[in-house]
């Protein structure tokens, strides 16, 4: 079944065309950083435990390395949201096959709840718990990258004003520049931030 996912794929062919090279080290931690988050966060609150998410983290990349040879990207076809949620639910659905029968030393009733859970999660309430962690992820990613471009204290000046909420004035007194500065440090920081996100849209989704 998996190979047939292979046609399901349209995302950033230039990433893709990257990801084909498996020297391409910046490429691959460049998918990763933008997407491991998203993978380990899901599986975390489908009921799986830290280490069951980071084995899908990991099976999931591995998944994708292994379609990228053969991989032909057709942009008609499908998302690559949708397709990257059918990867990261058969990953998921591996590690809650590996438990096996649980809770048998409970009462069935308790132990045929926790499976009707488990299905539940792998179906429709997956796909609700994908789509709202999706923008999450993409406004997380977009800040990590554009971070590492941007002028260190211009971020922490941003940080202050918008994450900690102090006022421009203590702002100011603390970095030693002007009023001004502030409010111009954070409008270029969050400017920085919107467009990365437009970035990733326009070329992952």
């Amino acid at each position: 079944m998996e190979q047939l996912v292979e046609e399901l794929i349209p995302t950033r062919t230039t990433l893709l065309m990257r990801l084909k090279d498996w020297q391409d080290h910046s490429g691959w931690q460049d998918f990763f950083d933008t997407y491991w988050n998203l993978i380990y966060g899901v599986a975390i609150k489908g009921g799986l435990t830290p280490a069951e998410a980071e084995d899908v983290v990991q099976e999931t990349m591995i998944s994708v390395a292994k379609h990228m040879p053969g991989f032909k990207y057709d942009p008609a076809i499908g998302s690559f949201k949708g397709w990257l949620l059918t990867m990261t639910r058969w990953r998921m659905t591996d590690q809650l096959r590996k438990r096996g029968p649980r809770g048998l030393e409970d009462d069935s009733a308790n132990t045929d709840v926790t499976l009707e859970k488990d299905a539940a999660v792998l179906g429709s309430d997956l796909e609700k718990l994908w789509d709202a962690e999706w923008e999450d992820n993409l406004l997380k990613a977009a800040l990590t990258k554009a971070r590492r471009r941007l002028d260190p204290k211009q971020y922490q000046i941003f940080d202050f004003y918008v994450n900690k909420d102090w006022p421009p004035e203590k702002i100011a007194k603390a970095f030693d520049v002007p009023v001004g500065q502030v409010y111009l440090a954070k409008h270029r920081v969050a400017e920085a931030i919107k467009n990365e996100v437009e970035r990733l849209k326009k070329e992952l989704i």
